[in-house]
């Protein structure tokens, strides 16, 4: 189980256990955080579930694989650094105290 504190563009901050072996997305679903909507199911297949990770821990998440890269080409004002799909993001007790920051919206 991993502590990860989802905050919505207006400062809102929503801080979730998610359980190990999730992903940060499926933690945002079903915990009802609103600005995660997941069109897709976590396929990789939209942009709607991108956030912005908390500078201090882009670098300790794996490296974004080419598929999540080319999906992000989609979302709303991406990152170079710190733009992830929460779909591909997944839980470990390595991530407890993970901040992710949601975009004004999602397309």
């Amino acid at each position: 189980m991993a502590k990860i504190t989802y905050i919505e563009f207006n400062g809102t901050e929503h801080v979730v256990d998610v359980p190990t072996g999730l992903t940060v997305m499926e933690g945002a679903r079903d915990n009802g955080i609103p600005g995660i909507e997941a069109d897709c199911g976590g396929a990789c297949a939209c942009s709607t579930c991108h956030v912005y990770v908390a500078e201090d821990w882009v670098a300790k998440l794996p490296d974004r694989d080419p598929m999540e890269e080319d999906m992000l080409d989609f979302a709303w004002q991406p990152d170079p650094v710190r733009s992830r799909l929460t779909c591909q993001i997944r839980v470990s007790d390595e991530l407890d105290g993970l901040v992710v920051h949601m975009p004004e919206k999602q397309i």
